[in-house]
């Protein structure tokens, strides 16, 4: 028998564990899918907007590989960190580990006062809404008029969609009750998403940039005088130098939105302000907190990029998101490339010096970067796997546990199995009826750890 460990089970994890058991050169491979939470999913449980229902269903597929008998999911263990398993103790337990373990560290914007209270990465505010246990009770500054978002990609487009969405219409979704309760009570009526270029060099996809316009109560407001500086906006289609098609349909969204001019006094509650050609300066305090965001107003500039005018504007908010990208970061005891945020390796293989570790692998964005959507983890994964099977005759001359959770165990670590995840579907399905609601997410790790007892007992 084969014994691998893939570290991690958001989609990266659970395509190569997908792409390990497909495959027919090592028809007796056995997969251990370990996470630090006793939850499964990754991202698609803690990442994806609880308003995405067709993406967030992507975990019935996630979950039809957990559950073949092949792979065993292992919850409740971390690696690499203080309370965990060191990927140096865990390589005894496998002949194999596959490291997926994203890229969990979010850029900074490095300027003034970003450190002021009512400053908070978007991941956090993500983490809220969507229950992460590690998010905690934390204190969005919900009674703020005007919220500021910086970054124009989905994540942006999610969190200020979120802002700008009624409770009620969230009360369908597993949205935890104290998040919910927060967003019911909440006074923001602007949200500006602001970026440093042009909308053809936007990230965000034109199906999540038109769910902004299908917000009931809610207006899509766009400078024209911003959206004609971009070069892109006039460029003929089929011309040399025309923007690709994703861009012409953005374009033609926001086109839309900026021939609409600004909703009239007393029409839509909530207003979301698409901003371009702008780039954070400093964060501006009053009192001790946010305020708002003094930006730099840019322009194109003759190499595709953007150069400073020399004009400033404030954008007055007591709620500031940044959305500006996420960075891997450093699991002890693995080779990490700082520069890069990711693990170096060779189509998979982990490179120390140079040289492969034996049995250490890489997949997801920790081995490629925060790239790509959550279909780009199949090919990644399958490459990875690729590599692991063509050392698999070496690798099966490496130790291994015969049963790595007992080994676990005895070094007092508190694996969750299946049965417990299973525990906690059946908590929150429960959690859910009593309000009256769907499922909803138990938000704290007394509660899954609680959950996830019962059902082992």
């Amino acid at each position: 028998m084969l014994s691998v460990a893939v570290v991690g089970s958001g989609p990266s994890g659970v395509y190569t564990a997908q792409a390990l058991l497909r495959q027919s050169l090592v028809p007796d491979v056995r997969v251990h899918v370990l996470d630090r939470l006793p939850t499964p999913y990754g991202l698609v449980r803690y990442g994806v907007a609880p308003d995405h229902e067709k993406i967030k269903s992507l975990q019935n597929g996630l979950r039809a590989v957990l559950e073949n008998d092949r792979v065993t999911f292992v919850g409740n263990v971390g690696v690499g960190g203080p309370d965990g398993v060191s990927p140096a103790r865990l390589a005894e337990l496998y002949h194999a580990v596959v490291y997926c373990v994203g890229a969990s560290a979010d850029r900074r914007l490095a300027v003034p006062g970003e450190g002021l209270p009512g400053s908070y990465s978007a991941t956090r505010f993500v983490s809220w809404y969507s229950a992460h246990p590690d998010a905690g009770a934390d204190p969005f500054v919900l009674d703020a008029r005007s919220a500021v978002v910086i970054g124009v990609g989905n994540v942006a487009v999610d969190v200020a969609r979120i802002l700008a969405r009624g409770a009620d219409e969230l009360r369908a979704t597993d949205v935890p009750s104290a998040a919910l309760g927060a967003l019911e009570e909440s006074r923001v009526r602007d949200v500006h998403i602001v970026g440093r270029r042009g909308p053809s060099q936007a990230r965000f996809t034109t199906k999540e940039l038109r769910e902004l316009g299908a917000l009931p109560g809610a207006r899509v407001v766009v400078d024209p005088a911003e959206l004609a500086l971009d070069p892109a906006y006039a460029a003929p289609e089929g011309l040399p130098g025309a923007p690709p098609a994703v861009v012409r349909r953005n374009l033609e969204v926001l086109r839309g939105w900026s021939a609409a001019g600004e909703p009239a006094a007393g029409g839509a509650g909530r207003r979301i302000r698409l901003r371009f050609f702008l780039r954070p300066v400093e964060l501006l305090e009053r009192d001790g907190r946010v305020a708002g965001v003094r930006f730099a107003r840019t322009a194109p500039d003759a190499g595709g990029g953007v150069r400073d005018t020399g004009a400033y504007e404030d954008i007055a908010a007591r709620l500031v998101l940044r959305a500006v990208g996420y960075r891997g970061v450093e699991l002890p005891g693995l080779p990490f490339d700082a520069v890069r945020g990711t693990v170096p390796h060779a189509a998979g293989r982990v490179l120390r010096d140079g040289v492969p570790v034996p049995g250490a692998y890489v997949a997801g964005w920790i081995k490629r970067g925060p790239t790509g959507v959550i279909g780009s983890n199949r090919s990644c994964a399958k490459e990875t796997v690729a590599s692991l099977l063509a050392d698999a005759a070496e690798l099966r001359g490496r130790a291994a546990a015969d049963d790595p959770l007992a080994v676990l165990r005895k070094w007092g670590l508190r694996p969750v199995e299946w049965s417990g995840w299973l525990s906690i579907e059946r908590a929150e399905a429960e959690l859910g009826r009593s309000l009256g609601r769907g499922p909803v997410k138990i938000p704290d790790w007394p509660g899954l750890l609680g959950a996830a007892r019962d059902g082992e007992r």
